[in-house]
C-alpha cells in the first residue's frame, strides 16, 4: 500500500486495509486484466442502448417481460397483500400458494412434485449438495453451468469432468470411477448446443448413476407446451432430476427442481440454500403462475424463436463465421482472446447490435465470445440488421485468426 494512502489524516475505511492476498487477487483483475490486457475498458460495461439498436444480451426468449396480463397479475398480488411471513420454505404449510404453484409446475413437467428455489443457482447448488457426498464421483460436462460445479464443491464430492457432449469420454470416465451422479445442461448457455439426452439416459442407466438435467435455457422454449427437451424426448420418467432458472423464458427470478414428494421433504430439511433462504414472495408466485398459463399456449412464439435461430445461423454460416458449435437461439461469435472479443463486441455495438461478452470463468481461457441471444419478438428488419452487422465487423476485424475460425478450418481438412 502506498505511503500517500497511509499518511492520510482521517481514519481509513476497513476496505482500504485489506489483506495482502486479497489485494493481490484484486490487482490481477484491475491491473493485469483490465488495465494491461484490455486497455482500461471493462469487458461487461457499455453505453446506454441507442434507439434502433437490437439488444441481444437478455434471456427473455418469449418476450414475457412486457406482457400486461402478467404484470397486472403481479400488481394485483402486491396490492392485495396484507403482509407476508418471510421465512424458509421448509416452514410453509401444506396448501400454501407456493405449494399450489409447485404442484401446477409438476403437472406441467410430468413429475410427481416440484420445488421452487430462490434462483437456478440455488436449485443446482442445493440439489447436488443433497445428492452427493465426499468420495462420490460427479460427472460434469465441461460446459455444464457453474452452479453444478459449485454444488459438487459444496458437497465435498469428487468432480469428474468429461469433454463437451463426448459420450465416449463419459463412458471411459464412468468405467474408471464407477457409479455416481451425471450433471449436464439440456441446452448450453454459451453456444446453444444441445445435449444428447437419450444417450446420456442410457449411460446413466447402464452405470446405475443418477442424472441431473439443467433445463434453464430450454424450459419454455422447447417441448410440448414448452415443458422442455426432456419432455420433448419422452424421458421424464428416466431423468432423475430436472432443474431450471426461471430468469430465462419465465422472465422472473427463481428456480425449480422436479422431484418426488419424498425427496422434496428431505431436500427442504437438508439443502443449505433452502434452509437458510426465505421463500418466494406472493407477487413472485403470481408472476410465475400467470407466466405458466402464457407459456403453455405460446407455440407460435416458440416456432418464431426457432425460425429466427435457423435464419440467423444459416446467414452467419454463409458469411464464413463458425457458429456450428450450437443449433438453438443462443449464438456464439467466438473471437478467442479477450482483447479480440472486446473489439468484436464494440464493433457490433457501432452497428447497432448489443450482445454479451463471455470470458473466463464463463468460458475456457482464450475462448471468450460474444453471445447473441435471440428472442421471439425480433422483426425481419432486426434479423437482417444482425446479419448485416456481423458481415460488417467480419471485414473490420481479423476474423480469420479467431479461435472459432481456426477450428472450422481444421474441420474442413479432416
Amino acid at each position: 500500500m502506498s505511503n500517500a494512502i497511509l499518511s492520510r489524516s482521517k481514519p481509513l475505511p476497513a476496505e482500504c486495509c485489506l489483506a495482502e492476498f486479497v489485494e493481490r487477487r484484486m490487482d490481477l483483475h484491475h491491473i493485469t486484466r483490465i488495465e494491461q490486457l484490455l486497455g482500461g475498458q471493462h469487458p461487461h460495461a457499455w453505453q446506454p442502448t441507442p434507439a434502433g439498436a437490437v439488444y441481444l444480451a437478455g434471456n427473455d426468449y418469449l418476450c414475457l417481460a412486457e406482457e400486461r396480463t402478467l404484470r397486472y397479475a403481479q400488481l394485483a398480488a402486491l396490492v392485495q397483500s396484507e403482509g407476508e411471513l418471510l421465512m424458509s420454505a421448509v416452514y410453509l404449510q401444506q396448501g400454501s400458494a407456493q405449494h399450489r404453484l409447485e404442484q401446477r409446475l409438476a403437472q406441467w413437467l410430468g413429475s410427481q412434485d416440484c420445488i421452487l428455489a430462490q434462483s437456478g443457482w440455488a436449485a443446482n447448488v442445493g440439489l447436488v449438495q443433497t445428492l452427493a457426498e465426499p468420495g462420490v464421483p460427479v460427472y460434469l460436462d465441461m460446459q455444464a453451468h457453474a452452479s453444478l460445479w459449485e454444488g459438487v464443491q459444496s458437497a465435498g464430492a469428487q468432480p469428474v469432468p468429461f469433454l463437451h457432449n463426448d459420450l465416449e469420454h463419459l463412458a471411459r470416465q464412468l468405467a474408471r470411477h464407477g457409479r455416481g451422479l451425471i450433471a449436464v445442461d439440456a441446452l448450453y448457455s454459451t453456444n446453444g448446443s444441445v445435449a444428447p439426452l437419450a444417450q446420456l439416459v442410457a449411460l446413466a442407466e447402464q452405470s446405475e448413476s443418477m442424472l441431473i438435467v439443467d433445463e434453464s435455457h430450454s424450459l419454455g422454449t422447447h417441448g410440448p407446451q414448452g415443458a422442455g427437451l426432456v419432455a420433448a424426448l419422452g424421458l421424464g420418467e428416466r431423468v432423475h432430476f430436472r432443474t431450471a432458472s426461471l430468469a430465462k423464458a419465465f422472465a422472473g427470478r427463481g428456480g425449480l427442481i422436479s422431484c418426488s414428494a419424498r425427496f422434496k421433504g428431505y431436500f427442504l430439511s437438508e439443502s443449505r440454500p433452502a434452509i437458510f433462504s426465505s421463500c418466494l414472495l406472493r407477487h413472485e408466485l403470481a408472476w410465475f403462475d400467470a407466466a405458466l398459463d402464457f407459456i403453455r399456449l405460446a407455440d407460435q412464439r416458440r416456432t418464431r424463436l426457432q425460425q429466427h435461430a435457423s435464419h440467423v445461423r444459416t446467414a452467419l454460416a454463409q458469411l464464413g463465421l463458425n457458429v456450428s458449435d450450437g443449433t438453438e437461439q443462443i449464438i456464439a461469435l467466438e473471437a478467442g482472446l479477450e482483447p479480440h472479443t472486446l473489439a468484436l463486441r464494440k464493433a457490433l455495438e457501432r452497428h447497432g447490435v448489443y450482445g454479451a461478452m463471455f470470458c473466463a470463468p464463463a468460458t475456457a481461457k482464450n475462448r471468450s465470445l460474444v453471445r447473441l441471444t435471440l428472442n421471439s419478438g425480433l422483426s425481419a428488419a432486426q434479423l437482417e440488421q444482425i446479419v448485416a452487422a456481423c458481415a460488417a465487423v467480419r471485414e473490420e476485424l481479423d476474423w480469420h485468426n479467431w479461435s472459432s475460425t481456426r477450428r472450422l478450418r481444421k474441420l474442413a481438412l479432416v
